[in-house]
């Protein structure tokens, strides 16, 4: 599902990443493990498009991600791949249901499609009576669900999830966790996790270390 082949990235005269290859399973939660400034989130952020990588080769799907215009990236960003951030970025003006619905607008799908599937996702987030709560009026572990459910609304086959339970509390925490493997065994979704949670990063199928830059065993 994901390849990747050589990846480096710098800023300025420092060397992030110092070529890393990586092959992860369809279906596969991966969590990236490492000290702050290893490069996880700067791995994490090119696999999903959202920094340009200075070499290398990235491939979702058997799809080279280099082959494709700018404009045709933003939408196989938009329909293939979700994020979901340790912040949650939802828009405040706007409800959790109009949240969740928002890249499906912009993927362009009908709208009646776009709200059943935003129902259908919140509904199983247990978020049916909060559909009409602005982020303000919903505590963080809620947020986040619908947060997870924006990730979720165009059926991406990647979930690229950046310190995802860093802000929550230990019971949110524990059902977030639980939630990616019950999401990874309904929907066959591929998880890659970037944190410092010993927990989430021991239930995962795999752990990968960065450090200094590189893959360690």
């Amino acid at each position: 599902m994901i390849l990747t082949e050589n990846i480096t990235k710098s800023f300025g005269d420092l060397n992030v990443l110092k070529g890393i290859n990586l092959t992860i399973s369809k279906g596969e939660i991966v969590a990236i493990v490492g000290a702050s400034g290893a490069g996880k989130t700067t791995l994490l952020q090119i696999i999903g498009t959202l920094m340009k990588k200075d070499s290398g080769k990235v491939e979702i799907g058997n799809i080279d991600i280099d082959s494709m215009k700018e404009n045709q990236m933003a939408r196989f960003r938009n329909k293939s791949i979700g994020f979901v951030f340790q912040f949650h970025h939802l828009l405040p003006e706007f409800t959790a249901f109009e949240n969740v619905c928002i890249p499906g607008y912009i993927a362009r799908t009908p709208k009646k499609e776009v709200e059943a599937r935003a129902r259908e996702i919140l509904s199983f987030l247990n978020l049916n009576d909060r559909l009409d709560h602005k982020p303000s009026e919903l505590s963080g572990g809620e947020q986040q669900r619908v947060a997870v459910a924006r990730a979720l609304i165009n059926n991406p086959a990647v979930i690229l999830a950046d310190e995802p339970s860093g802000n929550l509390d230990s019971q949110n925490k524990t059902e977030l966790h639980g939630l990616f493997f019950t999401l990874r065994d309904n929907f066959d979704q591929t998880f890659v996790i970037v944190t410092h949670d010993k927990e989430l990063a021991g239930m995962s199928d795999r752990m990968i270390q960065l450090k200094d830059g590189v893959v360690v065993e």
